[in-house]
C-alpha cells in the first residue's frame, strides 16, 4: 500500500491527483516498472520507472523519445497506424524526476490493442514485421546524428563478446561449471560474430534509426481490426542497422516455443513464421534497403539470437544484475533455449535465404 500511495504521489506530477482513480502494476517487461493508472471518465495512462542503472543517461534517453516522437506525429500515416505519445509533466517536461532519485514518464495508454509475448497466428507475426518495417520507413529521414546512444555497444556483438569474456575470466560467483556446454557454444560462434559490424563500418551496411528491440510484444495488435497499431517501448531507439531489428524480431518470434521454455525438443525453426514476419517486414522497407542488407538478412537473425542468448549467458554469470528473473537459473534457461534456437537456424539458412529473396 505505502509503494503505491508513493506510486500515487508521482503520478499527480502528470495527472490531477483528484482524477486519479486506481493504479496497478502492468505488463511483464524485462526492465522497467509500468504500472497503469486509471483516471475518471475510464482513461488511462501508463506510468513507468525509467531504469536508470540500465539507462544512466535518462536525459538524452527521454531526448531521443521526444524527437522521434513528435517527428512521427507529423508524419501522415497508414489506415490503423498510430504513434507513441508522451504526455508531460505539469511544468512542461517529459519525465519526472523524484527526490528519491528514480524517473518516471507517462505514455498514453493505447486503447483496445494488445502486445502479444508468443502467438502461432501467422497473422499477427506479418502485421508485427510490417508496423516495424513501417517504422524504419516512417524514420529514414529522420537525422541519426541527433540521436544518442542509450545503451553503448547495445548489439554491437563483438563488443558484447568482449563483455562475456571479462566476465566469464573473473566468475566471480563459481558458476561457469554449470554452464560449460552454453560456454563452448559461444567460443565456436566468435567467426560469425562481426558479419554486420564489419558491413558497417565498411558502409554497405548503412546506419539507420533503429527500434533495436524488436519483440513481438513491442507492437500493439488491434483486438478488433488485427493491424498493427503501434510501435512501443522506445528506450533503445538509437542509430543502428535494419539487421538487427529484423533478427532481433525473429529471435523473439521465429521459434517454435516462447525464448524462456525449457522445452527444447520441440524447438526449431517455424518457417511459417519467419515468412510471414519477413513478409511484413520487407513488405514496405525493402525497397529503402540495400544489396548487403539483404544479404544477411538471414544471419542477423542467427547473430540477434546468438547475442542475446551470449547477454543471457553473461548475466547468469555475472549473478542476474541486467534482466529480471522470476526462477532459479531463469538466464541460463534463457541462454540454452537462445543457443537451440541459432542451432536450427543454421540447419535451415539456405530456406530462410530463399524466404528473403522471395518477398524483395
Amino acid at each position: 500500500m505505502e509503494e503505491l500511495d508513493n506510486i500515487k504521489e508521482i503520478s499527480g506530477n502528470f495527472f490531477e491527483p483528484s482524477d486519479i482513480v486506481k493504479i496497478e502494476p502492468y505488463g511483464d517487461g524485462h526492465i522497467n516498472s509500468t504500472y497503469k493508472v486509471t483516471l475518471l471518465g475510464n482513461v488511462h495512462g501508463i506510468l513507468q520507472q525509467i531504469n536508470h542503472t540500465i539507462f544512466t543517461n535518462v536525459a538524452g534517453l527521454m531526448e531521443n523519445i521526444e524527437g522521434v516522437t513528435e517527428f512521427l506525429n507529423t508524419k501522415p500515416l497508414q489506415s490503423g497506424s498510430e504513434v507513441l505519445k508522451l504526455l508531460y509533466t505539469h511544468s512542461g517536461k517529459s519525465y519526472y524526476t523524484h527526490t528519491d532519485g528514480t524517473y518516471w514518464r507517462v505514455y498514453d495508454f493505447i486503447e483496445g490493442a494488445t502486445g502479444h509475448t508468443f502467438t502461432e497466428d501467422v497473422s499477427k507475426l506479418y502485421q508485427a514485421g510490417r508496423a516495424f518495417g513501417y517504422f524504419q520507413v516512417l524514420l529514414r529521414d529522420y537525422p541519426v546524428e541527433k540521436l544518442h546512444e542509450t545503451i553503448k555497444n547495445f548489439h554491437n556483438t563483438p563488443k558484447r563478446f568482449e563483455r562475456f569474456n571479462e566476465v566469464l575470466e573473473s566468475d566471480t560467483l563459481g558458476r561457469a561449471k554449470s554452464c560449460q556446454k552454453e560456454i563452448d557454444f559461444v567460443l565456436a560462434h566468435q567467426s560469425i560474430m562481426t558479419k554486420i559490424t564489419d558491413a558497417i563500418a565498411e558502409g554497405s551496411v548503412p546506419l539507420r534509426v533503429t527500434h533495436n528491440d524488436t519483440k513481438l510484444n513491442n507492437v500493439l495488435i488491434d483486438d478488433k481490426t488485427g493491424l498493427g497499431r503501434t510501435v512501443i517501448d522506445l528506450d533503445t531507439i538509437m542509430p543502428g542497422s535494419a539487421l538487427y531489428d529484423f533478427g532481433d524480431a525473429i529471435r523473439s518470434c521465429g521459434s517454435t516455443v516462447a525464448e524462456d521454455s525449457e522445452d527444447l525438443d520441440n524447438l526449431e525453426l517455424d518457417i511459417p513464421r519467419f515468412e510471414a514476419f519477413t513478409k511484413g517486414f520487407l513488405e514496405d522497407l525493402g525497397p529503402y534497403l540495400t544489396k548487403k542488407e539483404l544479404e544477411l538478412f538471414p544471419y542477423g537473425a542467427i547473430i540477434m539470437t546468438l547475442e542475446c542468448g551470449m547477454r543471457f549467458l553473461t548475466d547468469y554469470l555475472e549473478g542476474d544484475v541486467y534482466f529480471k528473473i522470476h526462477k532459479d537459473g531463469h538466464n541460463l534457461i534463457r541462454a540454452k533455449n537462445q543457443f537451440a534456437f541459432v542451432a536450427k537456424m543454421e540447419e535451415n539458412l539456405q530456406e530462410m535465404k530463399s524466404i528473403v529473396k522471395k518477398y524483395l
